[in-house]
């Protein structure tokens, strides 16, 4: 299975204010490939989201903003790309409104929710947070709220449940954005 893994941070509650983004390249099941970036949300931090991902405004002074960054991205973002995220709704309207603050056309791509796929896959889990899929599959989680490790570990999910259930059983699950 091909697909990239999309994690995103924010500073506040606010969609536009990505401050963090990595991105996981799968090929035939296996990563190939990490992107990883702080971002300039050139606005305020909350400090509920710093106690959440321990990014500060100081972390991210002279990092690029979502303008700066999206040339090294889009070309990943090829209609027909399927991309997967833990709660895609989040991480695809961060993408959504950080883009279009900058009078960036959104990318059109597949999405696959691991948060939708786990509790049809994995039912009897007490919950389906990022932590508790990662731990229940045995996928590595190893800073949860770092956007790359939660990449690298939405992407294992992903893996792992293609690896049990098959091509069919995920291809329904996968949406038009």
């Amino acid at each position: 299975m091909n697909f990239i893994a999309m994690d995103f941070e924010t500073a506040n509650r606010h969609p536009e204010s990505a401050c963090s983004l990595a991105l996981v390249m799968v090929r035939d099941d296996q990563i190939v490939d990490r992107f990883y970036t702080v971002i300039n949300p050139q606005m305020p931090f909350d400090a509920r989201n710093i106690q959440i991902h321990d990014i500060t405004a100081q972390d991210v002074q002279d990092a690029p903003t979502m303008a700066e960054v999206w040339p090294q991205i889009k070309e990943l973002f090829q209609p027909g790309m399927l991309v997967c995220a833990h709660n895609a709704r989040f991480d695809t309207n961060v993408m959504r409104q950080s883009l279009a603050r900058y009078d960036i056309q959104e990318p059109h791509y597949l999405v696959i929710d691991t948060l939708k796929t786990s509790r049809l896959f994995e039912p009897d889990l007490p919950n389906h947070k990022l932590d508790t899929v990662s731990n229940a599959l045995a996928v590595e989680l190893w800073h949860h709220h770092n956007a790359l490790s939660d990449s690298e570990a939405c992407g294992g999910i992903l893996i792992a449940q293609h690896k049990q259930f098959g091509d069919e059983a995920i291809k329904k699950l996968v949406e038009q954005v």
